[in-house]
């Protein structure tokens, strides 16, 4: 019987290659840069399962492009906003993610960012570098503590848990966050409140939920007016979450005092984006899940989840 075939899209840990080649047979864009669009149509044509990355769309025309034996689309991501989900419902195509095991990476990379932004440590590195650093000064790029701060969180899943129980340690005063259900696993670490009371109290505000219709673009000029005037907003979710343009008019204005953000829309933000000029404005290129341990199991897992699917 002919081995099932998987196209991999990305250059990805060996881990995951090592299971799919002991039962299928893998075709792999051996590169880390993602591969071009006629090139996916092209090598996409007929096989049975898609090891895929956040920046592969597998639309409509992929899918036609993949044809009728396609079973299974594995992302090695835990969103899916790349992938047209409906679509792969009605062709009976199953679409698996690894929502399990990059979460702490996701987490611990938000914390670090949240670090970096309220003590301003990325304008003391440029500053090093740039020699303006100059003799000590006790007026000098003065950030401030998380203690004694309230720590808002939007969309409580396993990444903002993870963030309220690394900052717990750091002495905040409370952590609220912001779900569409409460959270059993909340009590005794965060509350639930509505949106409106997040941005009210919020000191620092994360931003943890999925992308779709009810989020995308939902951090607008009207959500900044709402925050306080000294509160960091930190992003690590997806880009489209906040309306860039009136973020900038936010930052630029004292509407909030600085944000931190790891991905941005689109992603590389272009060097000549307003956002890019502003100091209490720190861009991550997206390592919310950039470490060797998360990678590994992201790759192997999306691995697991094609052989299930194929293999019997």
């Amino acid at each position: 019987m002919a081995k099932p075939k998987v196209l991999v899209t990305r250059r990805v840990p060996s881990e995951g290659i090592d299971i799919l080649k002991d039962s299928c047979d893998v075709d792999i864009w051996d590169s880390d840069d993602v591969m071009p669009r006629a090139t996916l149509l092209e090598r996409i044509k007929g096989v049975n399962g898609i090891f895929c990355t956040i920046k592969d769309e597998i639309d409509v025309e992929a899918l036609d492009a993949a044809g009728p034996n396609l079973k299974i689309v594995g992302t090695m991501s835990v969103g899916t906003d790349h992938i047209k989900v409906t679509e792969c419902e009605k062709r009976q195509i199953y679409v698996a993610t690894t929502p399990d095991v990059a979460s702490d990476s996701a987490a611990e990379l938000t914390v670090a960012l949240l670090l970096i932004t309220t003590r301003r440590i990325a304008e003391g590195l440029a500053a090093i570098k740039a020699g303006e650093a100059g003799p000590w000064k006790p007026m000098w790029l003065l950030g401030n503590n998380s203690m004694g701060k309230t720590l808002g969180i939007f969309g409580f899943g396993r990444v903002g848990f993870g963030i309220a129980r690394r900052m717990k340690p750091f002495g905040v005063s409370k952590i609220l966050y912001t779900d569409i259900f409460d959270c059993n696993y909340a009590e005794g670490v965060a509350t639930r409140v509505p949106f409106d009371e997040l941005l009210k109290e919020s000191d620092i505000l994360c931003i943890c939920c999925a992308v779709t219709q009810q989020t995308k673009g939902l951090f607008d000029e009207k959500v900044f007016k709402k925050m306080k005037k000294s509160a960091v907003l930190i992003n690590t979710s997806r880009g489209a979450v906040i309306n860039q343009k009136h973020l900038y008019d936010a930052l630029k204005n004292n509407d909030i005092k600085a944000a931190g953000l790891d991905v941005t829309d689109p992603e590389p933000l272009p060097v000549e984006d307003p956002l890019m000029k502003l100091n209490n404005c720190v861009i991550l290129p997206h390592l919310g899940t950039n470490t060797w341990e998360a990678r590994r199991a992201m790759s192997i897992n999306t691995a697991k989840n094609i052989v299930a699917s194929l293999v019997q």
